[in-house]
């Protein structure tokens, strides 16, 4: 067996490292190329976006302009369509949360009959494509004419698989069984130990299933766009596709005469990405916690 000289093993060891560098930076450009776009557009005018260079940098009148365009389209509807994605999104994960908590621990730390089918379809579910629950959720909905109220958004969101399994597979791991046997001999109730012991524990947990199930939930276009009607009640990514339409829309009483264009738009899309942005701040603490949490018994 031949040995490889320190130096030439140290040469290939630099090479590697510049090679993942190079691999890692050109995929980092490629992810943040629109971002960065998508951050400058509403400093620019309309024609410097369509034919000058894609990053550069605009005016602050520019921003102002596009804001006050874009907050006077149809009486300031964008108001209405971030109140409504505001509360279907925060309705839709204070639902999930409480379902997926204790769904999660009701798998993980008792014994029913049909809890392994249970836990079997919850996997199933998660691997079902979204939009090919969309029409049973419709037709369901429809008959107990849910259909056109903020409830046919909210109650599907707050259906959540992913988070029933990862709060099964956090409390199976990483909350002990001694610690709720220690609980029981002190006379504690079933719900005392859920909501004194297994809870505060869970707050990674919580916060991890907060944060997906509010990006799932304000991200959502499909499920809206299928339940809802008015276009007051649409969420802002559903609002958004209609913004464009006011170019070529002629006299549609549901829009304005403002000149809704590609800086509005940009500007329209910053803000979408604001909450996620702030909710992403906020947990990003329990995140790495949570991800990792289950991954070993004790």
């Amino acid at each position: 067996m031949t040995l490889i000289p320190a130096r030439r093993r140290r040469a290939r060891a630099r090479a590697g490292a510049w090679t993942r560098d190079a691999v890692l930076l050109t995929a980092a450009a490629l992810f943040l190329a629109p971002i960065v776009w998508l951050v400058l557009a509403p400093t620019k005018t309309e024609e410097s976006i369509r034919g000058g260079f894609p990053f550069s940098v605009g005016s602050p009148g520019n921003v102002g302009r596009a804001w006050d365009n874009l907050f006077a389209f149809n009486d300031g509807i964008i108001l209405r369509w971030i109140g409504n994605s505001l509360l279907y999104s925060s309705a839709g994960v204070a639902l999930s949360l409480v379902l997926c908590v204790t769904a999660g621990y009701g798998m993980a730390k008792f014994l029913f009959v049909g809890r392994k089918a249970l836990l079997i379809a919850t996997l199933i579910a998660m691997i079902v494509p979204t939009s090919a629950t969309v029409l049973p959720l419709y037709v369901e909905l429809a008959a107990v004419d849910l259909t056109g109220t903020a409830l046919s958004v909210i109650l599907p969101l707050a259906c959540y698989p992913w988070g029933v399994y990862l709060a099964y597979t956090f409390f199976a791991g990483s909350l002990p069984d001694s610690l709720l046997e220690a609980a029981r001999v002190d006379g504690a109730s079933e719900l005392r130990i859920f909501l004194a012991v297994a809870l505060p524990l869970a707050r990674p947990l919580v916060a991890l299933i907060a944060f997906f199930g509010f990006v799932s939930a304000w991200t959502n276009f499909m499920l809206p766009y299928l339940m809802l009607g008015d276009t007051e009640d649409y969420p802002l990514p559903l609002g958004l596709s209609v913004l464009p339409m006011e170019n070529i829309v002629s006299g549609n009483p549901n829009f304005s005469t403002v000149d809704i264009g590609l800086p509005e738009a940009a500007l329209a899309g910053v803000l979408s990405v604001l909450p996620i942005l702030l909710m992403f701040l906020l947990a990003q603490r329990h995140l790495t916690s949570a991800q990792l949490a289950g991954s070993e018994k004790g």
